[in-house]
């Protein structure tokens, strides 16, 4: 079926004019929030519950020699204690590696066997050696402390530069090098020619600072087998329940995943770090299923800065080629992204696909020479965090344009004008063979120029001055892919009239993001029926499986096949009505709830059709698939005031405009946009992950010494949406939207900062800057 072009059932009632899509309705997740009535992970406690403390190692590298648990097996309330070598014995197998990847050599891409437990060899501060688990939480964690573990510490690196050295410890017995995988695209031999030839080249380098991804609610998990069944029961904090479910069972226990079923209540986000399997989640669901007893584990927020994935962690030398008149003549970006001791699929593919497919952003550059390398360090596994890959990939082409303006002379937006890809050059295909379906790049840049009064700069960088502050302007113009590549959907759909409810299962996941009332508000669309007869239900694999919420997918994928599905269940039910009627399908109608024969007294009410069903229901499983990705886009200006005496840097406004397509839900939107431009702001000046480089251990590993940014320090968002351009790829219109703010917000700030230092009369000083540029590491700079 060609989704893009399904039609829509007429309702003109007044229920989908105040709560159907394009009304800011408000959350219906909230309510049970605000009243301390949601159900997280932790909220389930069940009789005879075994709690979980893991042994972790304090080193970045050593061999395990031996691991002595029989004092902690004898104290108070321990059931049980695992170690690495227990589960091998039972024929528990590693954790999926890289797949799809390819060193340089032609060979797989290398990742070493991550087990649940570590076996023989551990390779990072915080990786799991052991579990106890204990009657309370407090007597696991006295009796971790009593497990003996000896180590022989082996040398470490956790730098990817170094790591590449000769001579570097290496991570994989085998081979000859730290290279998980690497990646080149374009024509390296065109693009030197282009080089060559070029009126001005421009050359950063470019430090994409390692991230932690800080959710509210740390992960959590909790498993219950249950006899009668033999099936195991996991309630989870996740993004993607049945890729949990399906690793656990098909790839690491050999067994039928419909033994495990994956529950997700309330999510307190995900960014990203949520999607895929932990050790410590396979830990849990085993334990489960070996001792017969519920078991349970929450993370620490310590434990979370060792052991969840981080983000970014990217190093590249990135090079642009322009003619005299500002034309990109062609794109060069080298880098090295530090995957960590573990790479993982999504991990590499961030690094070496994703973020590439956006790196020519909303140019037109055809010319380009990629190199990426996928380097394994005595690190926590990098993966997907918040943007994924495109942050990384609009920060190197945003700074490129900025510094080839100051470079050149050419005026910022006038270098941004002669470049853009032109509607008309619509549908658009990339040099890395990503087709763009849609995108008005200079109009939404005029809008947020005038949006962000851009000519009234002066004056208030006039005013700053008479503050002693010096005051910086900059802008991002850019575009992100959204979708994960997973375009097909299956949602079901209920009208039960016992309940007076339609009720919609559908396998994305809510995480904060508000997803269920975005479903709804489709729902009420298609149905004409108040939103409170609707009931949205997701995170249950024994309801459905999916992808997940990842790659902002959820609301285009999936709400694009929750209105696919109510269409499917409307024309089902208006089959049924014709029974009841009498009369042919064409001539029966449905609005708002009900169905009328026109020019006849004949209606009967929707939910009361589904009583007289044999199953009093009616009921649609429904399948769809979108086209392709949907390519949401964006202009964000954002000022800064800088203090040149200290290097201290405050964002003092923020504007910008965003091609999201058609809008469900302004307030959501708005809401996403602004959460997502501060964890952006929050890269560009405040976080960093650090790892010592002599000892490989986690310097940054608590609040106390991980910056996050905070409501008082956030700017005023002045935040519009351009709904002109519809998506062409799904039925909805709808672009992702999750992500967008955080990938416009980082190059926009720190533009702004290299603006400030220019216009201080410090322009030398502008390629120079890295992220996080915090007062510090600004002054340092100013004092070189």
């Amino acid at each position: 079926m060609n989704t893009a072009a399904a039609a829509s059932p007429s309702s003109s009632s007044a229920e989908a004019a105040r709560f159907g899509s394009g009304q800011a309705v408000r959350r219906l997740e909230d309510e049970a929030l605000l009243a301390g009535k949601g159900r997280y992970t932790d909220d389930v406690r069940v009789e005879g519950q075994l709690h979980v403390a893991f042994v972790r190692s304090p080193y970045p590298h050593a061999r395990v020699v031996s691991v002595d648990t029989a004092g902690a097996a004898a104290m108070p309330g321990v059931a049980k204690v695992f170690t690495g070598a227990d589960l091998l014995a039972t024929g528990v197998k590693p954790i999926p590696g890289v797949a799809g990847f390819r060193r340089a050599d032609g060979n797989p891409a290398a990742t070493p066997p991550r087990h649940a437990l570590a076996h023989e060899r551990v390779r990072y501060v915080g990786e799991c050696v052991a579990a106890v688990l204990a009657d309370t939480l407090q007597q696991a964690r006295d009796a971790a402390e009593a497990v003996f573990v000896e180590y022989e510490e082996l040398p470490m690196v956790v730098d990817p530069a170094q790591a590449l050295e000769p001579g570097a410890p290496l991570l994989c017995e085998g081979l000859p090098d730290n290279i998980s995988a690497e990646m080149r695209h374009g024509d390296a031999a065109a693009a030197a020619a282009a080089f060559a030839q070029a009126a001005h080249v421009v050359k950063l380098p470019i430090r994409h600072q390692r991230l932690a991804a800080v959710t509210i609610e740390p992960r959590s998990v909790q498993a219950q087998f249950d006899a009668a069944s033999g099936r195991t029961t996991i309630r989870m904090s996740t993004q993607m329940p049945s890729a949990v479910r399906n690793t656990i069972a098909g790839e690491m226990l050999g067994i039928a995943p419909e033994e495990l079923r994956v529950v997700v209540g309330d999510v307190g986000g995900g960014f990203g770090m949520k999607t895929g399997l932990y050790p410590e989640d396979a830990l849990v669901a085993i334990a489960a299923r070996s001792l017969r007893r519920p078991v349970k584990w929450i993370a620490e927020r310590s434990e979370e800065f060792v052991s969840s994935t981080h983000g970014r962690d990217v190093d590249a030398q990135a090079e642009l080629a322009l003619a005299a008149d500002g034309r990109i003549l062609a794109l060069r970006v080298h880098t090295l992204a530090n995957v960590g001791a573990y790479p993982s699929a999504a991990g590499v593919a961030i690094q070496l696909l994703i973020g590439p497919w956006v790196q020519t952003s909303v140019y037109d550059i055809q010319t380009i020479d990629f190199h990426f390398k996928a380097v394994m360090t005595n690190t926590a596994p990098t993966g997907p965090y918040r943007g994924a890959g495109r942050p990384e990939a609009i920060f190197n082409i945003e700074r490129l344009m900025d510094e080839a303006a100051r470079q050149s002379g050419i005026d910022r937006l006038e270098l941004r004008r002669r470049n853009f890809i032109r509607p008309e050059q619509m549908p658009y295909k990339n040099p890395m063979e990503q087709v763009y379906d849609s995108g008005r790049f200079e109009h939404v840049m005029d809008q947020a120029l005038q949006l962000a009064d851009w000519t009234g700069f002066e004056a208030r960088a006039a005013e700053s001055r008479r503050r002693g502050k010096q005051r910086g302007l900059g802008i991002s113009t850019f575009l992100e892919w959204t979708g994960g590549n997973v375009f097909e959907e299956r949602v079901t759909v209920a009208v039960l009239p016992q309940e007076g409810v339609i009720e919609v299962f559908s396998a994305v996941n809510a995480m904060g993001q508000g997803i269920a009332t975005s479903l709804a508000q489709l729902v009420v669309d298609a149905f004409g029926v108040p939103i409170e007869k609707v009931r949205v239900v997701l995170g249950d694999t024994d309801r459905g499986n999916g992808f997940g919420s990842a790659g902002s997918r959820s609301l285009f994928t999936g709400g694009s096949a929750v209105r696919i599905g109510s269409e499917r269940t409307i024309e089902q039910a208006r089959g049924l009505a014709a029974k009841e009627f009498e009369a042919a399908p064409q001539d029966v109608q449905y609005a708002a709830g009900r169905f009328s024969v026109a020019g006849t007294d004949l209606a009967i009410d929707l939910f009361e059709l589904a009583a007289r069903q044999p199953e009093q229901r009616i009921f649609m499983d429904s399948t769809s698939t979108v086209a392709g990705p949907s390519w949401p886009n964006g202009c964000h200006i954002s000022e800064v005031e800088v203090d040149l005496s200290t290097g201290e840097v405050d964002v003092v406004a923020y504007a910008s405009v965003n091609d999201v397509g058609r809008v469900v839900n302004p307030m959501i939107v708005r809401g996403q946009l602004d959460g997502g431009a501060v964890q952006g702001i929050g890269q560009a000046l405040l976080e960093q992950v650090v790892y010592d480089r002599d000892t490989g251990q986690l310097v940054t590993g608590s609040l106390m010494d991980y910056a996050l940014p905070k409501s008082s320090g956030s700017p005023d968002f002045k935040t519009e949406m351009d709904p002109s351009t519809p998506c062409l790829n799904n039925p909805l219109g709808v672009k992702g939207v999750g992500e967008l703010g955080t990938i416009g917000a980082t190059p926009s700030v720190v533009n702004a900062v290299a603006d400030a230092l220019a216009r201080a009369g410090h322009a030398d000083k502008a390629p120079r800057l890295q992220m996080p540029v915090t007062g510090a590491s600004l002054w340092a700079l100013l004092a070189t």
